[in-house]
């Protein structure tokens, strides 16, 4: 087995791969890489026991020769070595054969490396399989945005599995990301260009999505969905993305959602964050930095947080409007922050139904974003 190929796109694709390969893996040669080299292109695979993820680089792209001298054959080469050895090369090019005992040589201008491999035989088999009855299409940008505006609401605790993961849900051409971890709920919605659409309800672990995130690019590119019986599938021309699905039923977190308001807020992002993040300061982390909201008048509120060995802060903040009654409610700095973060909006509308009910956060220009915050009881 041999081939050459310009380092930007093998590099390319190691770097999408990496992110898929555990330093401790449990199978151990799942630590490797795994590179298969046919005439028409190469496959460079990693993989661990919740996803995997294929790099697929052409030998020819628009024209342009990208892999030559190609000899077929499969390996699996040790990480991290193979990635920072190419990462480190001095030219375009990279030579790669493979010799006897799988004894790879890695050549590119005077710079020569030897690294001892493993047969491709004990990798696992995977089986990277379309199913074209449930399939969507989605752009590259709209699929970053529902996973990061979502993601970050997954519990982190294995308690409950089911709320490590995120729920799609597809209904009437609207594709729906919802997360949350009984304390505060994230809910993001996509309208998709196609029609009759049928895809049935899934929980993706919200460690996977956090991968895919690092490995799409944020433009237009079509990226399409495919759903196996315990597998999600996303896929362009050049990546693969396999992911494990979550067994259980997702909670019904519709109940959750207040249908009306006592007080509304309609206020700068920004500022706000601003805010609060001066006021998390001296709030104390055994209280999960809890702070407190007070609506003051027709045109401010008082966001303050006060810490028994520390200290305390006030802080009067003009916004835009306030409707409704008074208002004084306490809740967690940090959830308010990572909302507010994922949020791409100069302003925020927060409508509240009582100090001790969940309060909602939107956009004005978008009803497909829903982030909700359970408040905290203080005395």
């Amino acid at each position: 087995m041999k081939f050459k190929i310009k380092k930007k796109y093998l590099l390319r694709g190691i770097q999408a791969v990496s992110n898929a390969i555990s330093p401790r893996p449990v199978i151990p040669i799942l630590s490797g890489m795994k590179i298969d080299v046919m005439q028409s292109k190469i496959i460079l695979t990693g993989s661990s026991s919740d996803i995997t993820i294929q790099s697929h680089i052409q030998s020819n792209i628009n024209g342009e020769e990208i892999i030559s001298e190609i000899s077929s054959g499969s390996i699996v080469l040790p990480v991290p070595h193979f990635p920072e050895i190419i990462k480190k090369l001095p030219k375009e090019f990279v030579e790669i054969k493979i010799e006897e005992n799988f004894k790879t040589i890695i050549k590119s201008g005077e710079a020569v490396f030897t690294l001892f491999g493993q047969s491709s035989d004990e990798y696992p088999q995977i089986e990277i399989n379309k199913n074209e009855e449930q399939q969507l299409f989605i752009k590259g940008n709209d699929l970053k945005t529902l996973i990061r505006q979502t993601v970050f609401a997954v519990s982190p605790m294995e308690s409950r599995p089911i709320l490590t993961g995120v729920n799609v849900t597809v209904e009437n051409s609207l594709l729906t990301f919802t997360a949350t971890d009984s304390h505060r709920l994230a809910l993001r919605s996509v309208t998709l260009d196609s029609e009759d659409i049928e895809m049935d309800n899934i929980v993706i672990p919200g460690e996977s999505l956090q991968e895919l995130n690092k490995i799409i690019d944020g433009n237009e590119e079509i990226i399409q969905i495919s759903v196996m019986n315990n597998q999600v599938l996303f896929y362009t021309d050049n990546i693969y993305f396999l992911s494990r699905l979550l067994s259980g039923n997702y909670p019904d977190t519709s109940r959750l959602i207040p249908n009306d308001s006592k007080t509304s807020l309609h206020i700068s992002t920004k500022d706000l964050i601003n805010t609060i993040e001066r006021a998390a300061l001296l709030s104390s982390r055994d209280q999960n930095n809890v702070i407190r909201l007070d609506t003051v008048d027709n045109n401010s509120i008082e966001i303050s947080s006060y810490s028994p060995e520390i200290g305390n802060v006030q802080e009067k903040l003009e916004v835009i409007s306030i409707q409704g009654e008074e208002l004084k409610i306490s809740f967690s700095s940090k959830y308010m922050l990572e909302t507010l973060k994922s949020i791409e909006s100069e302003s925020v509308q927060i409508d509240f139904t009582g100090p001790m009910r969940p309060f909602i956060i939107k956009t004005p220009e978008d009803e497909n974003i829903l982030q909700l915050i359970l408040p905290v009881r203080t005395f």
